[in-house]
């Protein structure tokens, strides 16, 4: 896209954001300041206890509706939606992006409209469409959508997993709305030497069914145009959820139109890697690009034995440590490695993880692999080859410290 027009749309959506009353706060200082002006004490203790019961739901959508009809109390939106302002514009500017030709545009999983009426300001000729669950959120969604006099836009109180979508839509986003099962740990490798899968049907339509994605997706794809596009951004940055993702969205005739995009941006207390966005569509063969299922590139350090020999760090600390999926070429590319003890075995939530501890010249090494794309390195100089030994007993002891040591 170009710059001047990137330049042109982040503008605009900055001012439509301020028109809800979200500020971009520069520090989470800053923002708990702003926080104990608007709310009071009763206000947060109702935030609290949806949030808990939101987080103690296992697949019920009740607390989760509930949950959204608090948030879109009119008075908390300006301070609650500003913790994702950064969110916001990230994904908001990119899917405005690719609105061009949109005659009918559906947001699935609208919310309080936000971005929907964005969008409908940037497509003054579609008819746009927004839908959720919650409807204090389609409330004051459309509520706001008169205040802005947006005769193109409408919104509807509709849940997915209840009710049949009718219509017929040239353009389609859905942004974190059909793989909301965020604890879903995916689709497992086949081993734990490999990131790869196994194209097992089995696997896959148990990964659709529990998530619920198979049957949304059905949904959307059902009323999509036949050239029409479907704009997707859900949390499917970890190997394991993008790989069936990916083929999810393959069965359903669903092609990416360019390569999908990871999106880092900053929210209170945390730095987010999501997404990637998905810009698909119903494509002949000869137009397909595609799907990447190996591991993201990462930014850890490479391994060179050679620079270690002369590194002098803390004595309680490696002189190499690598948490990331390149951990295993590190590891790979050890020279003379001699194993000192190993183990593999599956654990109680069905991954197959991998322990050794070794030697490869004058250094030892510790090195665990998950079937959940989970890799870890270490590599101390002889005279620390205890802390391997000590690290390795612990994690091959204690089931419950081997998931703590590879989530670090």
């Amino acid at each position: 896209m170009p710059a001047d027009r990137n330049d042109e749309i982040h503008k605009a959506l900055r001012e439509h954001l301020a028109w809800w009353g979200l500020r971009h706060i520069e520090s989470d200082a800053a923002y708990f300041a702003w926080q104990r002006e608007v709310f009071t004490p009763e206000d947060l203790a109702t935030l609290h206890r949806s949030i808990e019961a939101k987080r103690a739901a296992i697949g019920g959508s009740a607390a989760d509706i509930a949950f959204y009809d608090v948030m879109a109390q009119s008075r908390f939106v300006p301070a609650l939606y500003s913790q994702r302002y950064e969110y916001y514009l990230a994904v908001g500017s990119r899917i405005a992006a690719h609105l061009d030709g949109a005659q009918t545009f559906l947001d699935v999983g609208c919310g309080i409209g936000l971005l929907t009426t964005f969008y409908a300001q940037r497509c003054p000729g579609a008819t746009v469409v927004g839908i959720d669950r919650s409807p204090a959120s389609i409330t004051l969604a459309r509520q706001r959508a008169e205040a802005l006099g947006l005769s193109n836009l409408r919104f509807e109180c509709l849940d997915l997993d209840q009710r049949e979508l009718s219509g017929r839509y040239d353009l389609i986003v859905a942004t974190h709305t059909l793989l909301q099962a965020e604890q879903d740990p995916g689709l497992p490798s086949s081993d734990w030497q490999d990131f790869s899968r196994a194209l097992e049907a089995g696997a896959q339509l148990d990964f659709e069914q529990r998530t619920g994605v198979g049957r949304r997706l059905d949904q959307l794809r059902n009323v999509l145009a036949e050239n029409g596009r479907m704009i997707l951004f859900e949390k499917t940055r970890q190997l394991a959820r993008r790989v069936p993702f990916q083929r999810a969205l393959a069965a359903r005739g669903l092609m990416p139109l360019r390569s999908p995009e990871p999106i880092r941006y900053r929210s209170i207390e945390e730095v987010t890697d999501d997404g990637p966005l998905y810009v698909t569509g119903l494509v002949s063969s000869s137009n397909i690009l595609p799907s990447d299922e190996a591991p993201e590139p990462d930014g850890a350090p490479l391994l060179q034995l050679e620079q270690l020999r002369s590194v002098r760090t803390d004595p309680e600390q490696p002189l190499y440590e690598n948490h990331e999926a390149s951990a295993q070429q590190a590891w790979l590319g050890l020279p003379a490695k001699q194993v000192v003890a190993q183990v593999t075995r599956t654990e109680t939530d069905g991954r197959q993880l991998h322990v050794e501890w070794g030697r490869a010249g004058e250094f030892a090494y510790l090195y665990c692999a998950n079937t959940f794309d989970q890799r870890q390195l270490v590599v101390v100089d002889q005279a620390r080859v205890g802390m391997v030994e000590t690290y390795y007993r612990e994690i091959v002891g204690e089931q419950s410290t081997s998931q703590q040591r590879m989530v670090r």
